[in-house]
């Protein structure tokens, strides 16, 4: 029967989609990275700083120390050069705010270690802050900044810039957020050789997860200062914590602009091929499930956004002004970026720049998951309790479906009504199938019934079912929330297996409410689906779960009072 078939595609469609979208990710259409050559203006940029300069080698870029040494004036390719086993370190400043810990390295002034206060590695212990960024070996993921030298081409001798190996010095090692106190600053001092001041600025704010990265640039020298400033992201090719075996979510880098708004670069495309693309209004990130670290440069700035395969699963991706800065002599200047370390929180990504929301990642059905995102936190801030907020949700999804659905249960319904004769048919035009399909089509003709009634009302669903998907297993409000009983995490499985065992359960009496397929073995599928599905959904976040049983349960309630209607009349 065609709805038994249209039934079981459906129960697969799910299951494809998933395996569709993981495809894509991996196989599909790769951004094309564009040649930019800039033209120099009186200087020339040295080699190898900064796109993707692996900090790990000492040859790289130029060193300095604490007094400003002299600069050596030929500096090989970084990208050629060894990568080490351990990014390199000098002295700590930790930073601390109600919402982050920071771990800054004076090398570079890099962001090292990134602690998210409010949200705690697991359930169980919350005293142990989840880790997004960390310069460990194993797990390395750390925010860097500096600018590009240049060479003058007047004498030859080089303009001195602090980058990401400069060793920086510091006032203080250790920065904590007081009572009654919005905002820390946190100054790193780094002086050249020609006498030009560089003071390098992290401003923290109470409740907030954006920093402010400043350089100010006081040129003391007796010439004109020139460079390129350019921030970049570094991180190995590792799955975070919070990936699942069994559900897919994206791990890797992304850019935006506003030509092609939101784009994934992963990791195997920074492999492929180094990216390099002018963008004005642009921001670049790494994200993975539930957290990102962004680098988001001034409004109207065009910038020079770049990948680097660093080599041993170490990857770069980033920006550098395409407009050099130019600093006269006895003159300063300053240069603001923000950095966005933390969750994906949609209404804060909003405030920060277009499209960084974005990076709650729906996929292709975006523009009805972000209603559905939105009508689920406006019920959750009247019940304050994410669990109820799934139910209510799933009820008004039903009751804004229920026509659709009322309209497809009637079709089951009505063929319901007919199964016997079918069965009858069936046995009487054996081996015939062109008299049995004839006999058929002219038994729902007279019946007035339609055996693709029920399809419409189902297809017109899937796409609102999958955005909740995402919706459900995107939202990083959902980690760790807590419902009732054991159900302490939404975002993990259940661990005694009650609801997938439910909606196993709610899945059989569903086929049980349907007329039973005429092919034994659509018949003997149909019969394994529950038990398949319950399997499968063991693993899903409970959250996702939820809502699944809820939205059977209504669904059996809905069968079951119009198939008895129709089938009394």
């Amino acid at each position: 029967m065609e709805q038994q078939r249209l039934f079981l595609t459906i129960g697969l469609f799910f299951l494809l989609y998933l395996a569709y979208d993981a495809w894509q990710l991996e196989f599909g259409p790769k951004p094309v990275p564009q040649i930019i050559t800039t033209a120099a203006n009186n200087s020339t940029e040295i080699a190898g700083v900064p796109m993707g300069a692996d900090n790990t080698s000492p040859s790289a870029v130029p060193q300095s120390t604490n007094s400003g040494s002299s600069i050596p004036s030929s500096i090989p390719s970084a990208v050629n050069a060894p990568v080490a086993k351990a990014i390199k370190q000098a002295q700590r400043i930790i930073v601390e705010t109600n919402v982050l810990r920071l771990e800054i390295d004076s090398r570079g002034g890099d962001v090292r270690i990134v602690d998210l206060v409010k949200y705690p590695k697991t359930n169980k212990d919350d005293t142990k802050a989840f880790r997004l960024m960390s310069d460990a070996n194993k797990d390395l993921f750390i925010a860097q900044s500096g600018f590009s030298g240049k060479r003058d081409l007047n004498n030859g001798t080089v303009i001195a810039a602090p980058n990401h190996n400069t060793i920086y010095k510091v006032e203080k090692t250790s920065y904590k957020l007081a009572s009654g106190q919005n905002a820390i600053k946190v100054n790193l001092y780094w002086n050249s050789p020609d006498n030009v001041l560089f003071v390098k600025t992290y401003k923290l704010k109470r409740d907030s997860y954006q920093i402010t990265v400043s350089h100010k640039i006081q040129n003391h020298s007796g010439r004109v200062w020139r460079g390129n400033l350019y921030q970049q992201l570094q991180r190995l090719d590792y799955e975070d914590e919070d990936q699942s075996a069994f559900i897919y979510t994206y791990t890797g880098g992304v850019l935006y602009s506003p030509e092609e708004k939101y784009e994934k670069i992963d990791f195997s495309d920074m492999a492929d091929e180094d990216l390099n693309r002018d963008i004005k209004n642009g921001w670049a990130a790494i994200i993975q499930h539930y957290f990102l670290a962004a680098w988001v440069p001034p409004v109207d700035s065009t910038q020079s956004y770049f990948t680097s395969d660093l080599n041993e699963s170490r990857y770069a991706i980033g920006m550098k002004a395409t407009n050099e800065v130019q600093v006269a002599a006895g003159t300063s200047t300053v240069l603001n970026n923000i950095l966005y370390v933390g969750p994906k929180i949609q209404q804060e990504l909003e405030k920060i720049a277009p499209g960084l929301e974005l990076t709650v990642d729906y996929g292709v059905l975006t523009f009805i998951a972000k209603p559905i995102f939105w009508l689920l936190t406006k019920i959750h801030n009247f019940v304050n309790n994410w669990g109820w907020a799934i139910i209510l949700l799933t009820m008004l999804i039903k009751l804004v479906f229920y026509k659709l659905s009322e309209a497809s249960y009637k079709s089951m319904a009505n063929m319901r009504k007919v199964q016997p004769r079918l069965v009858a048919m069936k046995e009487r035009f054996a081996g015939d199938r062109q008299k049995m399909n004839q006999a058929m089509m002219k038994m729902y003709k007279e019946e007035k019934i339609n055996p693709l009634g029920g399809c419409l009302p189902i297809l017109v669903q899937i796409p609102v079912f999958i955005s909740l998907y995402w919706v459900l297993l995107e939202s990083v409000e959902l980690r760790q929330a807590d419902w009732i009983f054991w159900f302490t995490d939404l975002s993990a499985k259940d661990p005694y297996f009650v609801l997938p065992l439910l909606m196993g359960i709610t899945m059989f009496i569903q086929q049980k409410l349907n007329p039973p397929p005429l092919d034994p073995m659509q018949a003997k599928i149909m019969q394994a689906l529950p038990v398949v599905f319950t399997i499968f959904f063991a693993f899903f976040p409970s959250g996702l779960v939820l809502y699944w049983v809820v939205n059977n349960t209504l669904s059996i309630a809905q069968q079951w009072y119009i198939t008895r209607i129709v089938i009394k009349a």
